[in-house]
C-alpha cells in the first residue's frame, strides 16, 4: 500500500512538472485558460502522456514542418513560433472547440489514444552573429494545438537583433535559424524605424513575391500585416486551396494556415523579421462583422445551407487556428477576440493596431443588403470597433500625444478616407460608418493631435490621401492645408485588384483622383507592398509593385515615393515629387519606365509580363 501511495505521489509530481513545461507553450492558453469552457486542461494532457503504453516519438520521426517565425516585439521580449510534427497534416479533431466535456477531457477522443505522447522542444536565443545564449526554455506540444509551439523569449535588450532556434529535446534535429528584433524602449531616443507593410495575400491567386522581395532587400526593422493573411475560399488552379472547400471547421482553418506557411517567400520573411499582425475578414469569412458574414448569416436557413455551422462556432474555429499559427500575443486572455493592441517604440512613434472587422463591428454590406446599409451608414450607433475598443483607441491617441511620441501610426484594415466610386460609396469600409469616422476626426482635431498616419489594406489597390474632415473643417486639396494627417493604403500581396490592362487601370485612377478631393495618388494595377521610414523629422512611404504574381519571381518595381514632414499633417508638395511610375498623382505626371530591380541578382532591367494573376478557374 505504501508503495502504491508513493507511486501515486510520484506520478502526480511528474504530471505537475510536465504541466509546467506545457504552460511554457502559450498556445495551451488559446483562446483562454481562465475559462473552463474555452481552455485546455493542461494537467490532464500531461497525465495522459504518463499512461502505460504511451511511447514518445523518436526525433527522426519529427520535423519542423513550416519553418519558424517571430512577432509582437517588446523592448525586453518577443514571441517565437514553430511547428514540430510527424507530418505536414493538421490534426483532424475539433475537440478543443467542442463541448461540453469537463475541460475537454481528451481521453474521449480516439485520436488521442493513438497519439498520447507530447513532443518536447528546446528553444534558445542568441545575440545576432554570436553563440552566447541570452534566453532559453523548454516546451511541449501535442495534437491538441496542432503541434504548434509559441513561446515568449524574455530578458532581452531593447532594439537589438537576435538569432533563435528550436531543437527537439535530446537530439540534433533543429529548426531553421531565425532572426528577430526587439522593440525600442518606450523612453528611448530613436533616430529611425522602418516597417514593410502588407495585406491581402491570396495563395491561389498568385505567388507571394512581395514577401520575398522585401525580405531579400532587408531594409525594414519589422513587418506589418494588416489582414487577409489567409483566404477562406475554394479557389482552383496551380496553387489550389487546401482543403479544397470553403473553411468551416477547426481542421479546415488549421490546414489552410499550414498551406500558406508552406510558401517559400512567406517562410523567408517570417524567418528573418518580427511580424506585427491583425486580421481582416478573410481569416474568418468574407465581409464579416459581429454577427455574421456575406457567406454565413446568423440564421437557421444559412446554417442549413452553409456548412451546418453557426456563425459563433465558425469564428471560434478560425480564431483558435489563427492564434495557434501566428506569432501574436494574446494580451487579454479574458477577451479571446481581442487583437487590438499598441506598441510604444521609443519617443519616435506609437503603433496602434485596430480590429475594425471581427471584434464588435455593426452590420456591414453583405452584398444582399446594400440599399439598407446606404440608409443607415450615418447612424450614430454604428461602429467599426464597438464602444470598448473605440474608447480605447481615442485614449491611445491622447496618451501617445501626452507622452510626447512624435508620430501615431494606426494599423487599420480598411480605407479610412472619404472616397467616392463610380457606383457611390462602399458600405464595407469607413464610408459605411460615417459617424465612427467623424468621431475619430473630431478627436484628432479637437485635441490637436498631429502627425497621425493611417495605414490600410483590404481594397487590393493603392491609395494615398490627406486626412481631412470634409464639410466640417476647411481643406485645400492642392496645398493640403487643413488636413490633420495622412493615409497610406496599400495594394494586395497577390489578391486581385484591377483585372485588366495597365492603360485602362491608369485611366480609372485618373477618374478617382479627379472626383475625390482628399485623394492624391491611386493605382490599382500592381500587387506589392510599401516601406515606411520614420524619423523625428519626417516620414517617408515608398511603394513597390510586382510586375506579375502569375509566377514566382524576384522583380521589384518602384512605383511612387511620398514624404510627410513632422508637424505638417499633410503630404509634402509636389506630391510624390511630381512623378510616379504607375496610376495617377494629383498635380503630377505618370512616367512608366518599367525599370525593375531583381532582388536576387541586384540587377536592374526593363521588365514586363503579359499576365498578372494565376488562372484559378
Amino acid at each position: 500500500m505504501v508503495n502504491l501511495v508513493v507511486l501515486g505521489l510520484a506520478t502526480e509530481l511528474l504530471a505537475a512538472l510536465a504541466a509546467a513545461t506545457f504552460d511554457g507553450n502559450l498556445n495551451y492558453a488559446s483562446p483562454s485558460r481562465r475559462h473552463a469552457s474555452l481552455g485546455i486542461d493542461v494537467p490532464h494532457v500531461a497525465r495522459r502522456s504518463l499512461k502505460r503504453g504511451a511511447v514518445a516519438y523518436r526525433a527522426e520521426q519529427l520535423s519542423f514542418t513550416h519553418g519558424v517565425a517571430s512577432g509582437d516585439p517588446y523592448p525586453d521580449s518577443v514571441i517565437l513560433w514553430t511547428r514540430v510534427a510527424p507530418s505536414l497534416e493538421s490534426d483532424a479533431s475539433n475537440v478543443t472547440v467542442e463541448g461540453t466535456v469537463p475541460l475537454y477531457n481528451h481521453d474521449t477522443q480516439t485520436y488521442i489514444n493513438a497519439d498520447p505522447s507530447p513532443v518536447c522542444v528546446e528553444w534558445r536565443v542568441f545575440a545576432s552573429g554570436g553563440e552566447d545564449v541570452v534566453s532559453s526554455g523548454e516546451a511541449y506540444t501535442t495534437s491538441d494545438i496542432d503541434y504548434t509551439v509559441k513561446v515568449e523569449a524574455t530578458g532581452l535588450q531593447p532594439f537589438t537583433l537576435y538569432n533563435y532556434q528550436f531543437t527537439i529535446c535530446g537530439s540534433n534535429v533543429t529548426s531553421p535559424l531565425g532572426r528577430t528584433k526587439t522593440a525600442p524602449a518606450e523612453d528611448a531616443d530613436v533616430s529611425e524605424l522602418r516597417f514593410a507593410v502588407f495585406s491581402c495575400s491570396n495563395y491561389p491567386n498568385g505567388y507571394f513575391n512581395a514577401y520575398g522581395n522585401a525580405a531579400r532587400k532587408d531594409e525594414q526593422d519589422y513587418f506589418i500585416h494588416l489582414g487577409d493573411y489567409i483566404y477562406e475560399g475554394n479557389a482552383k488552379g496551380e496553387r489550389a486551396h487546401q482543403p479544397p472547400k470553403y473553411l468551416f471547421s477547426l481542421y479546415d482553418y488549421r490546414t489552410r494556415h499550414g498551406q500558406y506557411r508552406s510558401d517559400p517567400d512567406l517562410q523567408l520573411a517570417a524567418q528573418n523579421f518580427a511580424w506585427i499582425t491583425t486580421w481582416d475578414d478573410h481569416e474568418v469569412s468574407d465581409n464579416g462583422y459581429r454577427d455574421g458574414a456575406s457567406g454565413l448569416n446568423n440564421t437557421e436557413d444559412s446554417f442549413l445551407k452553409d456548412g451546418r455551422v453557426s456563425v459563433d462556432q465558425r469564428k471560434m474555429n478560425a480564431v483558435r487556428a489563427y492564434f495557434e499559427w501566428m506569432p501574436i500575443r494574446q494580451i487579454d486572455l479574458d477577451d479571446n477576440l481581442r487583437v487590438w493592441r499598441s506598441f510604444q517604440m521609443g519617443t519616435l512613434l506609437d503603433l496602434i493596431v485596430l480590429d475594425t472587422r471581427n471584434y464588435d463591428r455593426s452590420i456591414t454590406d453583405l452584398n444582399w443588403n446594400t440599399e439598407y446599409i446606404d440608409l443607415i451608414r450615418n447612424d450614430a450607433s454604428r461602429s467599426l470597433m464597438g464602444s470598448h475598443q473605440e474608447n480605447w483607441f481615442y485614449n491611445q491617441l491622447s496618451k501617445s500625444a501626452e507622452r510626447g511620441a512624435t508620430w501615431r501610426i494606426i494599423g487599420n484594415q480598411i480605407v479610412f478616407s472619404y472616397i467616392i466610386e463610380s457606383y457611390g460609396f462602399s458600405g464595407d469600409n469607413w464610408n459605411g460608418y460615417i459617424a465612427n469616422r467623424n468621431r475619430t476626426l473630431k478627436h484628432l482635431y479637437d485635441n490637436n493631435i498631429s502627425n497621425t498616419i493611417f495605414l490600410a489594406g483590404d481594397s487590393h489597390q493603392n491609395w494615398v490621401s490627406d486626412l481631412a474632415w470634409l464639410d466640417e473643417k476647411p481643406y485645400d486639396s492642392e496645398t493640403g492645408d487643413g488636413a490633420i494627417g495622412v493615409e497610406f493604403a496599400g495594394t494586395a500581396v497577390s489578391s486581385t485588384g484591377y483585372n485588366g490592362l495597365i492603360a485602362p487601370a491608369r485611366a480609372e485612377a485618373e477618374t478617382r483622383v479627379v472626383i475625390n478631393e482628399v485623394l492624391q495618388w491611386q493605382d490599382g494595377y500592381y500587387r506589392g507592398y510599401f516601406l515606411l521610414t520614420v524619423t523625428p523629422e519626417k516620414l517617408e512611404a515608398r511603394y513597390y509593385g510586382s510586375p506579375s504574381v502569375a509566377s514566382r519571381n524576384s522583380w521589384d518595381l518602384p512605383l511612387a515615393n511620398f514624404t510627410v514632414v513632422a508637424g505638417a499633417n499633410k503630404l509634402s508638395r509636389p506630391v510624390a515629387g511630381g512623378s510616379v511610375e504607375a496610376g495617377c498623382v494629383r498635380g503630377g505626371e505618370t512616367d512608366p519606365t518599367n525599370i525593375t530591380l531583381n532582388t536576387e541578382t541586384w540587377e536592374w532591367d526593363v521588365v514586363g509580363y503579359d499576365q498578372m494573376y494565376i488562372d484559378t478557374t
